[in-house]
């Protein structure tokens, strides 16, 4: 294969300083050639490149496990990224392992093989330095804690109203989920684990969306393989990374200055003694963590409700039985009367969102989960494979999500195969990943939900809608998500929802 080509199939930008640099990566990469794997490691691949590893990995990621675990004898097989030993894994009992084991931790599978989630350094680098783990998930469990969610419900409840209004300024509209429930997510999430500054402040609100949304859009195959290179991309990534700590820390600063303190995540932080780099790199992990799969699966869920018409009003229904239940007076709007639902009802007793939710979200998955073996042992698939020390073991979330044999018709989307008799996910163990699982479960799958009910709902009481194109044509089909995705992404052919204000 030509070198050209190799360039295209990383889907790297193509501006002549990343060319050039990632060339003589690759030039560097063949010194690599001859380096032997681990004993027990399953074999490796076709296509292998030093360094670069399987170009399909990178561009077509769940077609490549499907041709490789096809071309292997067990399932399980081999490659490398960079100088990591990576071992892919699928089918029922290797997921099994790759959940449940001890020795393979996903906190530093993802740190290293998942480029996306910026991060910060006293030298303002994304890169540089990678979640504290214990530190983060402790300041994590602390804020989703009941307590705060009871203190907190009326503010999200009122951001969401607030930007539902600018919607109904005009009795009809068009608007793409993507874009408006994307930025409500945002505002809710920032307002749950960050500060109250930004999340009242539209314009500041907006800037920092727009820095995430760049750091998100610079991830790229070569900051994986070399980190360690100044590409166009990493650059991009340290600039929008410093934009953002001058945010946070004149806000921290001004808080000392002034004396002010908030009742927010922001001064839980500085209460508890952590310094500026603490903060940060909680609060922008945090909101990356919160915002890139909570954020598109909101927008997918509104968009198969769109366009479909059973779904839309059993929802609707499930919405008008919530606010009738906390109160009765039927003078006020529906959206009004649902400020009267306290935490345990919005938690609760919205079983019908939470059908179409895990749906969308089974489809809307895509790209692997990621562990690596911090042990001193190998780690011992179900045909005796192994990862080795220090290796990765990655596996598909496709390869149970659409696997036919769990989901019928797996494509399509359907919240009655949660229903109770029939229940796909059980199937099999660890059926469903939507919200981690075994040693790794989603920390923010309570605040996920909560966040997702409340704009659902409102949403509801506040229009009705179809789904459209560009022009404003009706449609009758949802655009497919993108399997071969690394992480969670918005549709590549745009669509629409056409709404008008509710009586």
């Amino acid at each position: 294969m030509a070198l050209t080509e190799v360039l295209q199939g990383l889907g790297t930008s193509q501006t002549l300083p990343t060319v050039i640099s990632l060339a003589l990566g690759i030039v560097a990469a063949y010194l690599y050639i001859g380096r032997s794997l681990p004993h027990g490691v399953p074999p490796r691949v076709k296509g292998d490149w030093p360094l670069i590893g399987p170009l399909t990995f990178w561009t077509k990621r769940w077609e490549f496990f499907q041709e490789a675990a096809r071309a292997s004898l067990n399932g399980t097989f081999s490659f490398t990224v960079g100088k990591h030993v990576v071992v892919g894994i699928t089918g029922d009992e290797d997921r099994k392992v790759f959940m449940e084991s001890k020795q393979l931790d996903a906190t530093a599978g993802y740190a290293t093989l998942f480029a996306g989630a910026p991060t910060v350094s006293k030298s303002y680098d994304p890169d540089q330095e990678e979640i504290e783990g214990q530190h983060f998930f402790k300041r994590i469990t602390a804020m989703l804690k009941k307590e705060n969610f009871v203190k907190g419900l009326d503010a999200l409840v009122a951001d969401t109203r607030s930007r539902l209004d600018e919607l109904s300024k005009n009795p009809t509209g068009t608007t793409d989920p993507f874009e408006s429930i994307y930025g409500i997510v945002y505002q809710l999430t920032m307002r749950t684990v960050a500060c109250n500054e930004i999340a009242n402040d539209r314009v500041l609100l907006d800037q920092t969306l727009n820095m995430f949304e760049k750091i998100e859009a610079s991830s790229s195959p070569e900051l994986i393989i070399f980190p360690w290179f100044p590409f166009p991309g990493k650059l991009r990534r340290l600039w929008y990374g410093g934009k953002l700590y001058m945010v946070f820390k004149g806000i921290i600063e001004d808080r000392a200055k002034t004396g002010r303190k908030e009742e927010d995540p922001l001064q839980f932080l500085i209460d508890k003694g952590d310094d500026v780099k603490e903060i940060l790199t909680f609060v922008i992990g945090a909101l990356y963590a919160g915002q890139l799969n909570s954020g598109i699966n909101a927008a997918w869920v509104i968009i198969y409700l769109a366009n479909d018409r059973y779904w839309l009003s059993q929802v609707r229904e499930e919405v008008k039985a919530l606010a009738e239940k906390y109160d009765s007076d039927t003078s006020k709007s529906m959206a009004d009367r649902l400020m009267s639902a306290p935490l345990e009802a919005w938690e609760n007793e919205l079983p019908t969102i939470d059908l179409c939710l895990r749906e969308s979200i089974r489809l809307n998955t895509p790209g692997s989960m990621f562990r690596k073996n911090d042990s001193k042992k190998p780690v011992k698939m179900s045909d005796g494979a192994e990862v080795p020390p220090g290796g990765f073991a990655a596996y598909p979330v496709a390869d149970v999500h659409l696997n036919p044999e769990v989901y019928a018709d797996p494509e399509k989307w359907d919240p009655s195969r949660y229903l109770p008799g029939r229940e796909e996910d059980r199937k099999t163990k660890f059926g469903y990943l939507g919200w981690g699982a075994g040693r790794h479960p989603c920390l923010g799958m309570r605040f996920a939900k909560l966040e997702q009910n409340i704009i659902l709902a409102f949403f509801l009481a506040y229009f009705d809608f179809e789904l459209v194109d560009k022009d404003g044509k009706q449609v009758g089909h949802v655009p497919k998500g993108d399997m071969n995705a690394f992480a969670a992404a918005k549709p590549k052919n745009r669509v629409f929802v056409k709404y008008s204000v509710r009586g």
